[in-house]
């Protein structure tokens, strides 16, 4: 169950929690990877769009503001300050989600995974 800690401006799940999420909702629902590139290589969720959270203020054009957004990371700080620089830009908080236990948890899980540069 998604839970908000006073002050964040996103909700914090887990990995079978994002992808329920994922699933139910497949068409507006986006996974966001904010790790460098040597880390997005070595695993990230299928489908994911790939931004560097260093790159990000620069490029959230690329993420749709009518979506639920699944940002992750390797162990969910910077998916956290992702998820707080799009509130701060006007995102609405009820749509953004923290998988604060991060890509390696979501790989373990087994969940849908590709690895390279494929998304």
């Amino acid at each position: 169950m998604p839970r908000q800690n006073p002050g964040e401006p996103y909700s914090r799940v887990d990995s079978p929690e994002a992808l329920q999420i994922l699933q139910a909702d497949p068409a507006n629902t986006v996974v966001i990877d904010v790790r460098r590139n040597d880390e997005w290589v070595t695993g990230h969720a299928s489908g994911a769009i790939h931004i560097n959270v260093d790159d990000l203020a620069g490029r959230m054009d690329e993420v749709p503001d009518d979506k639920k957004l699944l940002f992750i990371c390797a162990a969910g700080v910077r998916s956290g300050l992702a998820c707080e620089l799009a509130a701060a830009m006007g995102y609405d908080s009820e749509m953004l989600f923290n998988v604060d236990d991060g890509t390696p948890a979501w790989i373990a899980a087994g969940n849908p995974t590709s690895y390279g540069d494929n998304p």
